[in-house]
């Protein structure tokens, strides 16, 4: 399908989610979605040094784009806490936090990002989503929980902080407890709870927008500004606007490494979004269309003055339950909010900081993900070192150098996982025609000359030493006279050049030793091109290609 047809077809899906039954259920939870929306974007757009009115700007952006151009239905797109603290620190390192330039920079990083991950859907690239395991992404999601809580807890405390390294914020800020304001702290430990509280009630209650809520009723009634309780202040509408200045080719170099690094968790976590919460018609989860569609929410968020946008896990869920039906749940969000941001102004003026503070606690400890890092200790001491490693280059080190080694980590685990493939020996189970990787004394029959081998992963560069080392080590120890050896191959479903070669030197080594080489059960069509592509057909000989093991053994008379 060319890009065109995807365009086109995005196009039209998206206008048939705008018509049909369900719009009272649709409006329901687009409500819904704004009520947690609303202060969650607002305490994301503070994390990365931005007014609230841009993190309903970009709330608005990312929903309109993704809209257009995404496949699901419920995908809720906008500021996201996890991306921010990665961009935010990288950015400011460029330009001081707050000035025209940091915001023009951080436009133009959700372009790069837009650009980026817009291509990935176009040239259907979504297995790049495949890259970060399991246990790097939760340590991944561990540190940058971490740079939320040494960015918020000030905050909640009604100090200020300087912009150091994470560790030396919490040293920082241990030595200026005594100077914390009590009412700020009861503020935001009051929303932490009341959010907390009502997601374990019912995740499709507001908890957030109702704590915000009553802290800023307690904070105006009591007066608490006296008291040194800091509030939002004026708020003006989120106006689309292009950036006051525009980036010179220095300024795209320099920014590019960062924006493939942000494109690449936004793709992970945007796959992950589509998979867990698929159409409920029975539809399959498009992830490439949903990366169209993601790209593009960050391409008009750019364009329009914000920053990077993300799919999000927690409120794509909270409109899935809520009853979302179709793409008019964003469309009803976005409309609530720019209602919200346009004529509430008054009212969230008067809102606390250490309210948002609250906010950005709850989500600090919610995306850790505690119940799988236990699953991982229990299961892989490995892999849950993979956890720890990654949290920990996050933390200690710049936020966006330990998101880079948490995904060279996380290849270097597969390539690793992939050379630790063995050759294995196949006995036949007796009285049938199966070969089975048997154990110990368990009962086999014996097929006389033949010798019958497995490779339970694809032959690559990384593993084809492993695997001749293996198969010529199994035949030298076989009984004698050897006239067939076969290899079971269902496992390999790709085979690479150097492979290649290496299957073609053992095909060559087997005939010096006065056997020949079959092949059996070749099931992936993408290992049968390579076979036939770098010659090895010609080489082996077709006649010596099975489609089981029974076939190639009886070939020559031998069973058992």
């Amino acid at each position: 399908m060319s890009p065109t047809d995807i365009i086109r077809r995005a196009g039209a899906r998206a206008a048939e989610g705008f018509v049909g039954p369900g719009l009272v259920p649709d409006l329901v939870a687009g409500l819904t979605l704004a009520a947690i929306a609303v202060p969650e974007q607002m305490a994301t757009a503070r994390l990365g040094h931005f007014s609230p009115e841009a993190g309903f700007l970009a709330f608005i952006a990312g929903t309109l784009g993704f809209v257009i151009l995404g496949a699901s239905r419920t995908m809720s797109v906008g500021a996201d806490s996890t991306i921010t603290p990665i961009f935010a620190p990288s950015v400011a390192l460029f330009a001081l936090a707050g000035s025209p330039a940091y915001f023009m920079l951080s436009a133009l990083l959700a372009i790069m990002v837009g650009v980026v991950v817009l291509g990935a859907g176009i040239c259907r690239m979504g297995w790049i989503s495949n890259l970060l395991s399991r246990p790097v992404t939760a340590g991944f999601l561990v540190g940058i929980s971490v740079h939320i809580l040494a960015s918020q807890l000030p905050v909640l405390c009604g100090l200020t902080i300087g912009s150091g390294e994470t560790l030396s914020r919490f040293v920082e800020l241990a030595g200026q407890l005594d100077h914390a304001n009590g009412y700020a702290v009861l503020l935001g430990l009051g929303v932490l709870a009341i959010t907390a509280a009502s997601e374990r009630v019912d995740r499709k209650w507001p908890g957030a927008l109702i704590g915000v809520g009553v802290a800023t009723v307690v904070a105006f009634a009591l007066g608490l500004e006296r008291h040194g309780v800091r509030v939002l202040g004026a708020i003006p509408p989120p106006v689309p606007h292009l950036p006051a200045l525009w980036p010179s080719m220095a300024e795209v170099a320099r920014l590019a490494p960062l924006g493939l690094l942000l494109a690449m968790v936004v793709m992970v976590q945007s796959a992950a979004t589509t998979r867990s919460f698929p159409a409920g018609d029975g539809a399959q989860p498009d992830i490439d269309r949903d990366f169209v569609g993601v790209g593009l929410a960050n391409l008009v968020s750019g364009f329009v003055g914000g920053f990077p946008v993300n799919a999000s896990p927690p409120r794509t869920a909270i409109a899935t339950e809520a009853g979302a039906r179709s793409k008019r749940c964003g469309l009803a969000a976005v409309l609530a909010v720019a209602l919200l941001a346009i004529f509430g102004s008054p009212l969230l003026a008067r809102v606390p900081s250490a309210a948002l503070a609250g906010v950005l606690l709850f989500v600090a400890l919610r995306i850790v993900q505690f119940r799988l890092a236990r699953e991982v200790w229990h299961a892989s001491k490995g892999e849950f070192g993979l956890i720890v490693a990654t949290a920990v280059a996050i933390v200690v080190l710049p936020i966006e150098t330990g998101v880079a080694i948490g995904i060279v980590l996380s290849l270097l685990h597969g390539m690793w996982s992939a050379t630790r493939a063995r050759v294995i020996e196949l006995k036949r189970i007796p009285g049938t025609s199966i070969w089975w990787p048997l154990e110990g004394n368990a009962d086999s029959e014996e097929a006389r000359g033949v010798l019958v081998v497995g490779f339970q992963a694809p032959l690559s560069f990384l593993n084809s030493e492993v695997f001749r080392r293996g198969l010529l080590d199994a035949v030298a120890h076989a009984p004698a006279p050897l006239r067939l050896v076969v290899l079971e191959a269902s496992s390999i479903v790709e085979i690479d050049f150097t492979a290649a070669h290496v299957l073609c030197d053992v095909v060559q080594a087997c005939r010096a030793k006065g056997a020949r080489l079959a092949i059996a059960r070749l099931e992936s069509v993408r290992a049968q091109e390579s076979m036939r592509r770098f010659g090895i057909v010609d080489h082996l000989g077709p006649e010596n290609i099975y489609r089981s093991v029974f076939e190639a053994v009886s070939s020559i008379g031998a069973a058992a």
